[in-house]
C-alpha cells in the first residue's frame, strides 16, 4: 500500500462510497466488482495461455526447420525435385 495512503484517507473514501451509493447498493457494487476483476483474471489467464501456445508452436516449427537436412544445389537441379519443376 502506498504510505501516502493511511486509516483515515480510506475511512473517508469508504465513508463518501457509503453516503454516494447508500447501504443498499453496496451490495451489489461489490458483487459486481468481484465478477469484474474475476472476468479480467480468466482473461488474463487465457491470453497468457494463447501465447505459450503460440511460442510453442514457434519453437517445434524452428527445431523442426532446424534438424531438416539442407539441400545442396545438386539435388535442387535434378529433374525430380521441386525447385527444378518451378523454375522450368
Amino acid at each position: 500500500m502506498p504510505s501516502w495512503i493511511g486509516p483515515w484517507e480510506i475511512g473517508i473514501v469508504l465513508v463518501l462510497i457509503l453516503l454516494i451509493f447508500g447501504p443498499r447498493k453496496l451490495p451489489e457494487l461489490g458483487k459486481s466488482l468481484g465478477k469484474s476483476i474475476r472476468g479480467f483474471r480468466t482473461g488474463m489467464k487465457e491470453s497468457q495461455d494463447e501465447v505459450k501456445t503460440a511460442v510453442s508452436e514457434i519453437r517445434e516449427a524452428a527445431e523442426k526447420r532446424d534438424t531438416e537436412p539442407l539441400k545442396t544445389e545438386t539435388e535442387a537441379s535434378e529433374p525430380g525435385s521441386d525447385k527444378a519443376d518451378k523454375t522450368e
